[in-house]
């Protein structure tokens, strides 16, 4: 996946990407997973990880971390569970290291501190302190996954911000970025022009606002 399209992403706000994505007829918008921190933003390609229950050898976490690099998100798919942890102080300290972009969780992290601290950006359904281990076992990597009511394959892109979170596939990556930039930069001069003393719909009559939007059902 180039990275100019990473960095195109970059600096879109999710709510203009989910736009698009409704617009090209695409769900990519992942319900309940939510940054940790309002600052957290993140922008990069999906590193799929796959847990389960544990069976009766029991299990551990975060045996993936040294594979993730520049540009990487981890996307963890653990079921939404909420009383086992998947991602933890060691497992931030590496990828901070490492440069990678972020961390996407269906289910639950801990060491919130440390994430912090680093800026490494965690977006999930909550944070508790109860270990994973022996509760949870790795069934795959690089396989697709399920965050949020949303496919995540490997490879596709993933936008995070104070609303939350959306997965743009990458088959079409350039068509919804195109798309998302277009919204953007329309609403941006919707705004301009209601801050100089215009209506809401005059200022959107006058952008083409409409021709950019696509009822949803």
């Amino acid at each position: 996946m180039s990275k100019e399209l990473i960095q195109r992403l970059a600096v879109l706000d999710t709510p203009a990407v989910s736009d698009a994505l409704d617009k090209l007829g695409i769900v990519g918008q992942c319900a309940g997973i939510m940054p940790l921190d309002r600052s957290f933003n993140l922008a990069g390609k999906a590193f799929c990880i796959k847990y389960v229950p544990a069976n009766e050898l029991g299990g551990t976490v975060g045996d993936f971390v040294d594979d993730l690099g520049p540009d990487d998100v981890a996307v963890i798919d653990n079921a939404g569970r909420l009383d086992a942890t998947v991602w933890g102080d060691l497992m931030t300290t590496v990828a901070k290291k490492n440069g990678v972009a972020g961390t996407v969780i269906d289910g639950v992290c801990r060491d919130l501190d440390r994430a912090l601290e680093f800026d490494h950006p965690l977006f999930t359904r909550g944070n508790w302190m109860r270990t994973g281990k022996d509760r949870v076992q790795l069934e795959a990597i690089g396989v697709p996954v399920i965050i949020g009511g949303v496919t995540v394959r490997p490879g596709d892109l993933l936008r995070g911000d104070i609303n939350g979170v959306v997965v743009v596939p990458a088959a079409r990556a350039e068509e919804v970025i195109e798309v998302a930039e277009r919204i953007q930069l329309t609403e941006d001069t919707i705004r301009a022009e209601i801050q100089q003393g215009a209506a809401l719909r005059q200022a959107r009559e006058r952008a083409g606002y409409h021709r950019l939007q696509t009822p949803v059902a």
